[in-house]
């Protein structure tokens, strides 16, 4: 998988809610195969803005039968780039996008007759809305639940395409919305998404004995009570996927191990190989440093990064040579830990020597 950026132009941008929009790029032929993507991953955009490069990652929110490649990109408070997108980017700009990556689905079963379960909150729907659509059309014999929380309908991303499944897989797909700041008739449709209220639902209209996967994608607490409430009902671990966006505020037990500051154990310095496209650099590494990822970059190496804040996984290498530990970790799995894959952004070395592949992804 290609870890370049390639300039793609806008080919439309859609108003979506009165903060977010939808980006479709045109993918000329001889890139077609670079960016075809599965259902669930994302793009990692690049543009200079005001004298900034800013990078950022943006959910795929089309399926695999679409023949588009959109990304949905709801205003942040702060945020740089998605208010620079809803306010300056036009059809026809340039962007500078990195191939498809992420891990957030379960390969399709054309004959497999599975129950998939999507839990959303705001525009954690994006991948979602990806997986469900290439579900649908692509198992046929399986069905799919969405539980969606949004503060109001007003503010609900892609609530008029969601309606259209609704509308085609009647028997197929269950739809429940939840409002947090606007009542409905149902009084599953009100309230937090916590784990008391996604409780409710798994205690009524999505056993967890009748779940196959479920996919969670939306604000850092909303993920961590719905993966509390899924195992507390006895969805098995391996079951649960999910997708996390934007920098949880650390915990109190977390404090010390946000910080940069050296740790006991760290190497003082240490030779780094980078590998890349099957390219070898070695930069020296010196105790005190950010992350591996920062002594790569005032090296002058073209890696690939996009939060820094080890949530995306854009910066995901492995370990292929001596030892490092992360600072943080919201993005690999403990699968992927264990087979040596670390976040560049979160590294720093053990031993005097290490190996960091971005080729082994």
């Amino acid at each position: 998988m290609s870890t370049l950026f390639h300039p793609l132009r806008v080919k439309a941008i859609e108003p979506d809610t009165h903060e977010a929009v939808i980006v479709s790029f045109e993918v000329p032929p001889a890139l077609r195969e670079v960016f075809g993507f599965t259902q669930g991953q994302y793009l990692t955009l690049r543009h200079d803005i005001d004298g900034q490069d800013l990078r950022r990652s943006y959910s795929i929110c089309a399926g695999l039968d679409d023949g588009e490649l959109r990304v949905g990109v709801r205003k942040v408070r702060g945020g740089v780039f998605s208010n620079w997108i809803n306010a300056h980017l036009q059809p026809g700009d340039s962007l500078q996008v990195m191939a498809p990556q992420g891990r957030f689905f379960v390969p399709i079963e054309p004959e497999a007759a599975r129950h998939h379960v999507g839990i959303a909150g705001g525009s954690g729907i994006t991948p979602i809305l990806s997986i469900m659509k290439t579900v649908l059309a692509r198992e046929p014999k399986s069905r799919f639940t969405l539980i969606y929380g949004n503060r109001q309908l007003q503010s609900t991303m892609f609530k008029e395409e969601i309606e259209d499944l609704k509308n085609r897989y009647m028997t197929r797909l269950v739809l429940q919305h939840v409002f947090s700041d606007e009542h409905t008739d149902s009084p599953l449709g009100f309230g937090v998404m916590n784990r008391e209220k996604i409780g409710e639902f798994l205690a009524s209209v999505v056993p967890a004995a009748q779940i196959d996967h479920v996919y969670v994608c939306g604000p850092f607490q909303m993920n961590d009570e719905a993966e509390a409430a899924l195992l507390a009902a006895g969805v098995p671990e391996d079951r649960i996927h999910i997708e996390r966006f934007g920098v949880a505020l650390p915990s109190a037990s977390q404090v010390g191990a946000v910080v940069h500051e050296a740790q006991p154990g760290d190497a003082k310095q240490a030779r780094v190989t980078i590998v890349r496209d099957g390219l070898q650099r070695e930069i020296t590494y010196t105790e005190g440093q950010p992350s591996i990822l920062d002594a790569a970059s005032a090296a002058g190496l073209e890696v690939p990064f996009s939060c820094t804040s080890g949530v995306c996984g854009t910066c995901r290498a492995k370990c292929v040579d001596g030892e490092v530990r992360m600072e943080r970790n919201f993005a690999l799995d403990k699968n992927e830990v264990a087979a040596g894959f670390v976040l560049t952004c979160q590294a720093h070395p053990l031993t005097e020597r290490v190996t960091l592949s971005f080729d082994e992804r």
